[in-house]
């Protein structure tokens, strides 16, 4: 009898932490596909804003732009663009319909991004749970996917100035929105350089982008 008991007492057998699915099939797949399209558009945007700067002070290198001229760079930039919207409209849709930005990126409240972000700068923030995003998680993720729906509407506004007049007077006319499509490019280009770094730092966090465990 006390063995019976004994067995009873056990606990069902756990999944191994290797073994439990972090990122799922359809969030890495679409994942890889925008990192791809965003870093085509990023470089190739590059050039085409090298025709026709913003600002006096800055250009690109053309070691880090794409298509070598206004026109290769229109043609690389509006195909990465068709790739992005369609890719980006099936992770939207996913992403509400599955309940995953519900799970994974609500609540997010000002004391918990202020407690994580002083956690992360001192070290003390804790990765053993990839499954949980901290708070300073949260507000970067939901912040870029804010910014890649502005980037798109106002690419839009620039590529179609007179069919989608109401979309440019919408962002101010067509030389804000040439404004605001440059600062949500440096956002999307601050928010890489922090994904990298972080992803380096905390290698699993990549596996588990690339093999889902």
């Amino acid at each position: 009898m006390s063995s019976i008991a004994a067995d009873h007492s056990q606990p069902a057998v756990a999944a191994k932490p290797g073994k439990t699915i972090i990122q799922p099939a359809w969030v890495r797949i679409v994942h890889w596909i925008n990192a791809v399209a965003i870093i085509l558009m990023i470089m190739s945007g590059w050039q085409i804003y090298n025709a026709s700067p913003l600002f006096s002070f800055l250009t690109f290198s053309h070691s880090i732009t794409l298509g070598g001229w206004l026109g290769g760079a229109l043609q690389w930039h509006f195909a990465a663009m068709w790739l992005l919207m369609v890719n980006g409209l099936i992770y939207l849709t996913l992403g509400l319909v599955t309940g995953r930005f519900r799970k994974k990126l609500l609540p997010i409240s000002a004391s918990g991004v202020v407690g994580d972000a002083k956690a992360a700068l001192t070290g003390q923030l804790s990765h053993a749970d990839l499954t949980v995003y901290n708070q300073v998680q949260k507000l970067l993720y939901a912040g870029i996917i804010l910014v890649g729906i502005v980037i798109v509407l106002s690419g839009l506004a620039i590529w179609k100035p007179v069919q989608l007049q109401w979309l440019t007077a919408l962002f101010g006319g067509y030389d804000v929105a040439r404004y605001v499509h440059f600062f949500c490019m440096a956002a999307i280009v601050g928010f890489l350089v922090i994904h990298v770094a972080l992803a380096l730092l905390v290698p699993k966090s990549l596996r588990a982008m690339i093999i889902g465990r």
